[in-house]
């Protein structure tokens, strides 16, 4: 991995998210959605909203309101909420930082359930575990969210009343009651990823079991564990990491519904008010962070890669 290649790498991520503030900022323009007539009322007068057009800069050419906000954006400055007057951007990135710690969560204990999981199905292949391990599979990738949720709902909050149904409660100020009403959202949301990484993980590893390189270090006479452990699982955890990228997208994406559905007040919420009540500089605010955050996961991952696989150089 050499310095070029991570200058290129930035660039390539900064072009990006210029394209994507092109794109969030066009779409927020065609909206039909008055930024003055939402400040200020329907009942204001045309005095009035003239006056706010002007002092917000409506009237500029479009291409100068692009500006401005990028370059705003660029000093940390989102704008200010139309629907609560706060400044937009710690109002995101305290939403995005409880959404993380969802994603977070679902993302490690996908990987404590998915890696061994299609291990083994790869290891017993064509056993009843990996018939199992197929039909669990199957199962949790043809379940939508919101279906998972509320089944999650009925058994544990309605009839076992052991987890609480909605709401949230910050880490700091209470670890254990945060921990429970995180349970149910987490199950939810890594569910379907669980599905999906183990079986990519069980084909990946069946075909690494099969290659010439395995079958050598076993003519060597290495100890199964050792091929194990240093030929196949290391091997097919490169194209987990690709997995594990791809699932921050989906977890940015698909956590929308489970935070509308469990209450909890994370970015994908907060993007929902913003869209029902027409707040402009939070939708855009919102989703310009959610893709920064999708970038540097991708980033990320590519660093990765190297870190894993040694035979993996970018020039």
């Amino acid at each position: 991995m050499s310095v070029s290649w991570i200058v290129r790498r930035i660039l390539t991520t900064i072009y990006t998210l210029l394209v994507v503030s092109v794109i969030v900022f066009g779409i927020t323009q065609v909206l039909p959605a008055d930024a003055a007539v939402t400040l200020l009322g329907e009942n204001a007068t045309a005095e009035a909203l003239a006056a706010v057009r002007e002092q917000m800069g409506l009237n500029n050419p479009v291409y100068i309101q692009f500006w401005h906000w990028l370059s705003s954006m660029l000093q940390g400055d989102f704008g200010t909420s139309m629907r609560t007057g706060q400044p937009v951007g710690p109002a995101m990135f305290t939403a995005l930082g409880r959404s993380l710690l969802l994603g977070s969560a679902a993302l490690v204990l996908m990987l404590v359930i998915a890696v061994p999981i299609g291990v083994l199905a790869a290891l017993k292949r064509g056993t009843a575990l990996d018939v199992l391990a197929s039909l669990f599979s199957y199962f949790g990738v043809s379940l939508p969210e919101f279906v998972t949720a509320t089944l999650l709902i009925l058994v544990f909050a309605s009839q076992l009343q052991l987890l609480p149904a909605t709401g949230f409660v910050p880490f700091m100020e209470n670890p254990i009651e945060s921990i429970r009403h995180l349970v149910l959202p987490v199950l939810t949301v890594s569910l379907i990823m669980v599905a999906h990484a183990s079986r990519m993980v069980r084909s990946e590893t069946i075909d690494v079991i099969h290659s010439d390189y395995v079958r050598a270090a076993r003519l060597k006479g290495l100890p199964g564990r050792i091929v194990l452990r240093r030929h196949i699982l290391r091997n097919a955890m490169i194209p987990t990491i690709t997995i594990v990228a791809l699932d921050v997208g989906y977890i940015l994406g698909g956590i929308i519904v489970v935070e509308e559905i469990f209450a909890i007040p994370g970015i994908g919420r907060a993007l929902i008010v913003a869209i029902t009540s027409r707040d402009l500089p939070s939708i855009q605010a919102g989703a310009v962070i959610m893709a920064t955050t999708y970038a540097l996961a991708n980033t990320l991952a590519d660093v990765a890669y190297a870190l894993v696989d040694r035979r993996i150089r970018y020039a």
